[in-house]
C-alpha cells in the first residue's frame, strides 16, 4: 500500500478511536424480562484457547463469577465461525472477538454488542490498537525489496497463507490493503477481496490457503508452506523473540523461542521476517444481550473495568512476566459501544 493510501486508513481508525472514547456503556438491551442462564459461557477464537492462555480465561471466568453469583465455563473453538455463531445464537453469552468476528456476530443478531475492550498503553481507547502483518520466512526477504524498503508488489503469483475469513488481522485488513495497493494497476483495477480467496493458474496468487489460527498461518510460512503469512502480533508474542529491528514494522526479525509451546514444538530458532504492518482496532469482550439480564451485564462491566482487575496480574500480565497470557499492562478494559467497529465495517465498502 502507498504511503497516502497506509495514512488514510490509520487516519480512519485513529478518528473511530477517538470517537469511542468518550463512551461510558458499551450495552443496550431493551427487554427488562431476560432471564439469566444457570451457567455463562464464553466462547474463545482459537487463537486464544491455547492451553497456555488457561490461566487468563480462568481468572476472567472467576473476576465474573464474583461479579454475578453465576457459574462461568469456556467454550474453546477451533473454527472462527464457530465462535461467532455461539455467541450470535446465544448458545454463548459472551466471547472474546476479533473486530471482523465482532462484526460479523453483530450482524446475525444485533443483539450483540461490544462489553468491553482492552485499552491501549495509554490506558485509553486513543491506542487500543494491534497489528495485521504480512511475514516472510527469513532468508526470502529480499525478494519484496523496493530499494531500501519493503513493498508488497511481488506478492502476485505467491503462496499466501491467511488466518480465516472472519480473522480481522489475518483477513479482513490485508486483504483490504492487498486490494487498495494493487487496484491501482491496470492489470488488477478490477481486483477484488472475492479474487484473492482461490489461488490458481491466471490467479492472484499462486495458492491460498487458511491457517485456522494465527499461530498455524505463521507455522504454514516457517514450514514453506506459504511464501507469505498474514498474522496479527499479539497472538504471536507467546512464541517468539524480537531479534532484530523495531517491533511490527517492516523489516523486524523474529525468532521462534527454545521453549515455545505447539505448534512451535519443532520450530525453536526458526525465523521470520515482516514486510508490511498495519494497526488495527482491538476486538472485545462481547456479550449477547438478549442472554443475560441488563443486571448481570452491568456486574460485569463494572468488575471487569475496575482497577482491581487492572492491577490483576493474572490477566494483565507485567512486562518481563514468565507466565504466558492475552492481556498486558499498563492495558485496561474500557467500554465502547456498536460505533467503534465502523472502520472495520468500512474496509468492505
Amino acid at each position: 500500500m502507498k504511503k497516502a493510501s497506509l495514512l488514510a486508513m490509520v487516519v480512519i481508525l485513529a478518528s473511530s478511536l477517538l470517537a469511542g472514547c468518550g463512551s461510558t456503556t458499551s450495552t443496550s438491551n431493551s427487554s427488562t424480562d431476560v432471564k439469566d442462564p444457570a451457567t455463562i459461557t464464553i466462547a474463545w477464537l482459537p487463537n486464544n484457547a491455547a492451553e497456555d492462555l488457561k490461566d487468563t480465561r480462568a481468572e476472567i471466568d472467576q473476576v465474573i463469577e464474583k461479579a454475578t453469583g453465576l457459574k462461568v465455563v469456556d467454550k474453546l473453538t477451533t473454527d472462527y465461525g464457530i465462535t461467532v455463531e455461539a455467541i450470535a445464537s446465544g448458545n454463548a453469552q459472551l466471547a472474546y472477538l476479533g473486530g471482523e468476528s465482532y462484526v460479523e456476530a453483530h450482524t446475525k443478531n444485533p443483539k450483540v454488542v461490544p462489553l468491553v475492550v482492552n485499552s491501549g498503553d495509554s490506558g485509553t481507547l486513543k491506542d487500543a490498537l494491534y497489528y495485521s502483518r504480512m511475514l516472510v520466512k527469513k532468508g526470502n526477504e529480499d525478494q519484496y525489496k523496493s530499494g531500501n524498503d519493503y513493498a508488497i508488489d511481488n506478492i502476485v503469483g505467491k503462496k499466501f497463507s491467511f488466518v480465516s475469513t472472519s480473522s480481522t488481522s489475518g483477513f479482513k485488513v490485508p486483504t483490504a490493503a492487498i486490494v487498495s495497493y494493487f487496484s491501482k494497476q491496470d492489470k488488477w483495477k478490477n481486483l477484488t477481496v472475492d479474487d484473492l480467496l482461490q489461488g490458481g493458474s491466471g490467479k492472484f496468487f499462486s495458492q491460498v490457503l487458511f491457517g485456522g489460527s494465527h499461530q498455524l498461518s505463521a507455522v504454514n510460512v516457517l514450514t514453506d508452506k506459504s511464501d507469505i503469512s498474514a498474522v496479527d502480533d499479539v497472538d504471536l508474542v507467546n512464541y517468539v523473540d524480537l531479534t532484530s529491528g523495531k517491533d511490527n514494522t517492516p523489516g523486524a526479525v523474529y525468532t521462534v523461542k527454545k521453549d515455545a509451546s505447539d505448534p512451535f514444538t519443532k520450530l525453536a530458532g526458526a525465523q521470520y521476517v515482516v514486510i508490511k504492518s498495519i494497526p488495527v482496532i482491538n476486538g472485545p469482550i462481547a456479550v449477547n444481550t438478549s442472554a443475560l439480564s441488563q443486571k448481570t451485564i452491568d456486574a460485569m462491566t463494572k468488575a471487569l473495568t475496575s482497577d482491581e482487575v487492572t492491577k490483576d496480574e493474572k490477566i494483565f500480565l507485567p512486562k518481563g512476566s514468565k507466565a504466558k497470557g492475552i492481556f498486558n499492562a499498563p492495558w485496561r478494559f474500557l467500554t465502547a459501544d456498536d460505533s467503534f467497529y465502523q472502520p472495520i465495517r468500512d474496509l468492505s465498502k
